[in-house]
């Protein structure tokens, strides 16, 4: 997309997040439910296929394009992009990774025309960080699989058309060798879907479990044909996640910041606005550093992925830092609320709960902190 294009998309994405987005969260949050015509409208911009090229019907953006939208849609509740979110990233970048050309024939254009909700069916009871220890397996018989097993946190599992699963398809190779990813269409006969998390936050995106029993899969929906190559293809998934949401989080202190020097503004206490106190001026001059140095992470990890590098550890630098960042800039934004800040008529409130999962998936901060260290390591030569 040429930059004058994206600059015109980008200035549109920003006036309806604010206008139509923005006064709809409370009651988003009240319903657990976003409004019909929001997700009609987020087809018609083509936001589901932000990620997915021109070829598959759509929009073809890059890594540093797509974060810029990103920080846009960020300023609103994490629930409105989760909407289109999986299609945008895991439920779908796994086909066009590694996916056959019959595959990406197949689904890429009715993800990106919003006709087909992916998800990502990767963690499990008793595999969340530790992802290749997942049990659920996956066994040949003639021409299909026969899958058996539980998935867990499932985001958009009640919506889902289809299931990027990740299973295991070789039990006599421990960890992620002998893990095969799959397109599973999510009626198949043995699919259950369990009833949707109640969650600290993020009301209106929905998670749960999924429970496979004796679910048959055609041999020829294993992702580019390639048993054993799963774990391979989570893996080159999670580098543009990480980045995606890493945007979310910046977008999502931006707002705090703005709500929380429009409040300092107004309020007065000892006669005047507490925006003048230099206690006040401190949380807000720190959270506005924080968030700054957050997107510049941002956009030069994104601008390197786009021009082929391996950012796996830039990647995780920037998840790490942006998703804790937005935690401390949330808090502040309370404190400088003072009691209105946990009253949820004020949108801080729920920002506060919105974001703390920001530190969870896509691999948990401890998990970052591993991958840029072993990334070290290895560059060290170690």
């Amino acid at each position: 997309m040429d930059a004058d294009t994206l600059a015109q998309f980008r200035d549109t994405l920003r006036r309806f997040v604010r206008e139509k987005l923005v006064p709809l969260e409370a009651e988003v949050a009240e319903t657990d439910h976003i409004p019909d015509e929001i997700r009609a409208a987020f087809a018609e911009m083509g936001l589901y296929g932000l990620s997915i090229p021109e070829e598959y019907g759509g929009l073809g953006l890059n890594m540093a394009e797509e974060v810029e939208l990103v920080f846009e849609l960020g300023w609103t509740s994490p629930a409105f992009r989760s909407q289109f979110g999986t299609n945008v990233g895991i439920g779908s970048q796994g086909i066009l990774i590694d996916g056959t050309e019959a595959q990406k024939q197949t689904y890429l254009p009715k993800l990106a025309a919003g006709d087909m909700i992916a998800s990502f069916a990767l963690t499990e009871p008793d595999a969340g960080s530790d992802a290749a220890s997942l049990r659920t397996r996956a066994e040949l018989r003639g021409d299909v699989y026969v899958v058996n097993g539980a998935k867990r946190f499932i985001t958009n599992a009640p919506h889902a058309s289809i299931f990027t699963l990740m299973a295991r398809t070789d039990p006599s190779i421990k960890g992620a060798g002998g893990i095969t990813a799959f397109i599973v269409d999510a009626k198949s006969p043995g699919i259950k879907i369990g009833k949707p998390d109640r969650k600290m936050g993020q009301r209106g995106s929905h998670t749960a479990d999924v429970i496979f029993e004796d679910v048959e899969v055609p041999a020829a929906n294993v992702i580019g044909l390639k048993p054993g190559q799963g774990f391979k293809t989570a893996m080159k998934v999670l580098d543009r996640g990480r980045l995606h949401i890493s945007a979310m989080c910046v977008g999502a202190a931006e707002r705090l910041i703005h709500e929380a020097l429009a409040f300092a503004v107004q309020r007065k206490q000892f006669g005047q606005p507490i925006a003048e106190f230099q206690l006040i001026q401190a949380m807000l001059a720190d959270s506005k550093a924080e968030s700054y140095a957050a997107r510049c992470m941002v956009q030069d990890a994104a601008r390197r992925y786009a021009a082929g590098e391996n950012v796996s550890m830039e990647a995780s630098c920037c998840k790490l830092y942006a998703s804790e960042m937005v935690g401390r800039v949330a808090d502040r934004a309370v404190q400088i609320h003072g009691g209105s800040g946990y009253i949820q008529d004020y949108a801080v409130e729920r920002f506060y709960r919105d974001v703390r999962l920001f530190r969870l998936y896509e691999g948990t901060s401890q998990i970052q902190q591993l991958v840029i260290a072993r990334n070290m390591l290895r560059q060290a030569g170690a």
